[in-house]
């Protein structure tokens, strides 16, 4: 994995690990200096990202989730969120705002709350094999900082 700096994480789809992938995610993006509406955001769409594989693609198991950052040349934090679960049939469906096949207590914005939050959003899925969501953000260089 190329990059300036770069970790890999593995855990179970348990949410307690939600809140883990949020603060693993935080301490690396510290090293960017960000400010704290930038590590609000990336804190953000993490969690959605690591929610969306313990909620859909392991509903009624464990399974792994897999969590990589690394650091991009001009100060760019690339984030990749992959489950081995059930995939997603339809893709587009899935990106519409206040869809959700979790039931009456999930929200349907994940995705939207994502791609609205990052730089950049890829959204990859095969029924049965899991899901990629790859995203970057830049953050934003202050005080004359290179």
């Amino acid at each position: 994995m190329k990059g300036e700096n770069y970790m890999n994480l593995e855990f179970p789809s348990k949410s307690a690990n939600e809140a883990f992938a949020r603060a693993a995610v935080a301490c690396f993006a510290a090293q960017l200096d960000p400010t704290l509406d930038e590590l609000g955001d990336i804190k953000t769409a993490v969690s959605e990202a690591v929610t969306n594989c313990i909620v859909h693609a392991y509903p009624d198991e464990l399974g792994p989730v897999i969590l990589k950052a690394r650091i991009l040349p001009d100060n760019v934090l690339d984030l990749v969120v992959k489950d081995r679960g059930r995939g997603i049939e339809n893709i587009e469906q899935a990106r519409t705002p206040m869809f959700t096949t979790g039931g009456d207590d999930r929200s349907g914005m994940g995705i939207t709350i994502m791609e609205s939050f990052m730089t950049e959003f890829h959204l990859s899925s095969t029924p049965g094999k899991g899901t990629t969501v790859h995203m970057k953000r830049k953050i934003v260089r202050r005080g004359g900082k290179k």
